[in-house]
């Protein structure tokens, strides 16, 4: 098509801008019309059970689907992965619109539009995570990682807080499901204008294997660099018990301090505007000149948050506050750097099935956390599940600097021979400047 300009890496950054400001976008729309599906199966069901099955819904594809969806990210042309998985997302919601403007909605269908724009998501963060890679240069990496962050922080504190204002004000659910519509159009505009730069090895061999054989490869990459797993390892550890920890939250309040919604709000906004000031943090700063050093730091003061949340008396409920402040603070710094870490060491082909992979340790971890998390806490109480996340984050974060091979993982990148399980050329490099 004519119209579409190939991609300048001498005029990254307002190309870029454009992409990642429309998909941030996106993800505001995204997060505002998943709240008010929760809060409508919360009002028209009052079941737990129902919510609970909402969020297996949602994980599912995370799970099962998010494997795959990296082989075949690393095959497709990504541009064109997140063209489709937008619109995806936006038929999706536009079908689920009028089932609400006809009156005709049931829960099944509910989930239905729930699991199809969770497997978009599944498609689409890889997508955009492995194309990133290629389009900002290294020495930038962190500090786009740390506006992402940011910005999921901001829009855990401004989406459900829109959406809660628009459902208040009476809006028709219809209605309100026409800003994710419209979210999701204008996060495909620009990706029609403009060509992401494709690794070599998807470009010129992808025909010549299979998914299956493209997943498998992902998978003996990582197992083979033990490095690498042990960083994978690690943040689906770290996901086990910081998950479970924030689903408590609301419990902590309630049995712990005696507090109602004010003190639940208070906690829950101390974590996202730490989240939001970490992310701009880090994009601001970039970080140490070793990222690991500065993984390997914040996720040991996020362990001190945590752990001094399970310590902090029922009459301490200003230090919780505080302590959830410092989580936050620390947690887009932690996972920012680390996601820069993958990005400048994975070849550029291998990206999306590492990052799909992340994706799916993590969420298999989420719930058998809570499944652990549970049962303890009745019985010890909430704060034994913080103190006990806190100290395995401290733990796995002196224990990994104490490790050459992990605190040295950028300058001595993935080891030689490597190169076999990418089925294909080595990738061209990425923007230096």
């Amino acid at each position: 098509m004519r119209f579409v300009r190939p991609w300048n890496p001498e005029r990254w950054v307002p190309t870029f801008a454009a992409i990642w400001g429309a998909e941030a976008l996106s993800l505001f729309g995204t997060q505002l019309v998943q709240f008010a599906l929760v809060w409508w199966i919360t009002k028209s069901t009052g079941s737990a059970t129902m919510l609970a099955v909402a969020t297996l819904v949602a994980l599912f594809p995370q799970i099962v689907v998010a494997p795959l969806a990296g082989a075949l990210v690393d095959r497709w042309d990504r541009r064109w992965v997140m063209i489709f998985a937008n619109a995806g997302i936006a038929l999706s919601t536009i079908a689920l619109a009028l089932l609400f403007l006809f009156n005709t909605v049931q829960l099944w269908q509910i989930y239905l539009a729930m699991f199809v724009r969770a497997t978009g998501s599944a498609f689409r963060w890889p997508a955009m995570q492995a194309s990133t890679a290629m389009m900002v240069p290294q020495k930038h990496l962190a500090r786009v990682a740390g506006l992402n962050n940011s910005l999921f922080g901001l829009a855990s504190i401004i989406s459900p807080s829109f959406g809660a204002l628009l459902i208040e004000l009476g809006l028709p659910m219809y209605t309100l499901l026409t800003v994710d519509i419209a979210a999701a159009s204008i996060a495909i505009l620009p990706l029609l204008l403009v060509r992401i730069p494709v690794p070599q090895r998807r470009a010129l061999n992808a025909t010549q294997t299979s998914v299956l054989r493209d997943f498998l490869d992902g998978l003996r990459f990582v197992l083979r660099w033990r490095t690498m797993f042990a960083l994978l390892a690690a943040a689906a550890v770290i996901m086990f018990f910081s998950y479970p920890a924030n689903s408590l939250i609301p419990l902590l309040v309630t049995k712990h301090f005696g507090g109602g919604a004010i003190q639940f709000g208070g906690l829950q906004s101390a974590f996202g505007f730490g989240v939001a000031a970490g992310g701009a943090l880090l994009g601001i700063w970039g970080g140490f000149k070793k990222r690991m050093t500065t993984a390997l730091a914040s996720l040991f003061l996020q362990g001190v948050g945590f752990a001094a949340v399970g310590l902090v008396p029922t009459n301490g409920f200003a230090w919780a506050v505080a302590a959830m402040g410092l989580v936050g603070l620390m947690n887009p710094v932690c996972t920012g750097s680390l996601f820069a870490i993958v990005q400048s060491t994975v070849p550029h082909e291998m990206q999306g099935r590492i990052m799909s992979l992340l994706i799916s340790l993590s969420s298999v971890a989420a719930p058998l956390g809570l499944a652990a998390a549970g049962p303890l806490a009745d019985r010890y109480g909430i704060g034994i599940w913080f103190l006990i996340a806190g100290i395995v984050m401290i733990a796995v974060a002196i224990l990994s600097a104490l490790a050459p091979a992990v605190r040295n993982v950028e300058s001595r990148g993935a080891p030689a021979g490597m190169r076999r399980f990418t089925s294909g050329p080595s990738e061209p490099p990425g923007p230096s400047a």
